[in-house]
């Protein structure tokens, strides 16, 4: 169990380190973020940019998040090949398509990097 929640976690901060570099490049994305005429533009970066996202965004996000973690992300079939596999006999990606010695070095470089992200 610790080690599923610790791949979590860090595919999580990858994805959040990630989204800091391409907000940091100055990607945004076009458009309005809200009704009221706040554009994704005006959303600042990091942890204050958080706080500049509009509830109802926010809320969405976090509801968003909730179905994710309660419905998608983990093992519904029971077909998982190895701690972290959320497949469940869906996608692919060429996965199977590896030797074993490969499947363990791309979870070995997944972990470590997942770990250096949530430092």
């Amino acid at each position: 169990r610790l080690r599923e929640v610790e791949i979590k976690h860090g595919r999580i901060c990858q994805l959040a380190f990630l989204g800091q570099i391409v907000t940091r490049a100055g990607l945004r994305l076009p458009g309005n973020i809200s009704t009221d005429g706040t554009k994704f533009s005006d959303i600042g970066e990091g942890w204050a940019g958080s706080f500049e996202v509009p509830t109802d965004g926010a809320l969405q996000i976090l509801f968003f998040i909730g179905f994710l973690e309660l419905f998608v992300m983990k093992d519904v079939t029971g077909e998982n090949e190895f701690v972290g596999d959320f497949r469940n006999g869906f996608i692919d990606f060429g996965w199977d398509s590896f030797d074993e010695e490969t499947k363990l070095k791309k979870r070995a470089v997944e972990l470590n990097n997942g770990r250096a992200a949530m430092m």
